[in-house]
């Protein structure tokens, strides 16, 4: 990848990036760590080109497929919710997407599973991925509401799409002590919620409102 492509000269610039890092802090996020992965990343090669320009305006913007890349603070949001105490050694994020999501968690964790089931986007982020030298993930096309049982258990599961009610399959991936950060609830109403699985069972916390696409089961193959 070119240093103009990835650096960014305008709209894409470094400068862009720091407005856009400050704008989540006085949204609340407080992590540095989190803060940091996201000015540093590239935001606007995940998205085609003829969005670039808005890469770093605080919104979601389409990535084919009826998909979405998921607006900075929402990222932001829940990776912090993820971290918050402590770093997860081992992640499962459901629904890769452009890899966005995907790159952030990567430079904040050893250890990265992610699993998509439209697989041309998979292959967009595993092209992106490697662009970037991130090295640390594994994919796997499938179906998120499986899961990735041959990987579990996860200290952190992250799931970038909403399910009328938590997968059983996810919540018997968690280890003990683990955290999973979701959207849970039918399209136009839902709620992040992170629940923590402990000796006795599931903790949830409902973290505020938000709007995801709807998490879907089966796969798409490329054609």
């Amino acid at each position: 990848m070119s240093a103009t492509r990835l650096n960014g000269i305008g709209m894409t610039s470094v400068r862009t990036r720091e407005r856009l890092v400050r704008r989540l802090g006085d949204q609340g996020i407080r992590n540095l760590f989190v803060l940091e992965r996201i000015r540093d990343l590239p935001r606007h090669i995940f998205v085609d080109e003829a969005l670039a320009s808005r890469a770093y305006e605080d919104t979601a913007l389409p990535i084919g497929f009826g998909q979405t890349i998921s607006q900075p603070y929402i990222v932001a949001r829940m990776t912090e919710a993820l971290l918050a105490r402590g770093v997860p050694q081992k992640v499962l994020e459901v629904g890769t997407g452009c890899g966005y999501q995907t790159a952030v968690l990567a430079g904040l964790v050893p250890q990265v599973f992610t699993i998509e089931r439209i697989e041309p986007l998979l292959l967009r982020a595993k092209q992106n991925l490697k662009e970037l030298g991130i090295n640390n993930v594994r994919f796997r096309h499938g179906d998120g509401y499986e899961g990735w049982n041959a990987q579990g258990p996860y200290e952190g599961i992250l799931a970038a799409a909403a399910p009328r009610e938590v997968p059983v399959a996810l919540l018997q991936q968690l280890a003990e002590g683990g955290r999973l950060v979701m959207p849970v609830g039918g399209e136009g109403r839902q709620d992040l919620v992170r629940i923590t699985r402990t000796a006795q069972g599931y903790e949830h916390e409902v973290l505020g409102p938000v709007s995801f696409v709807p998490l879907q089961s089966g796969t798409i193959t490329a054609e």
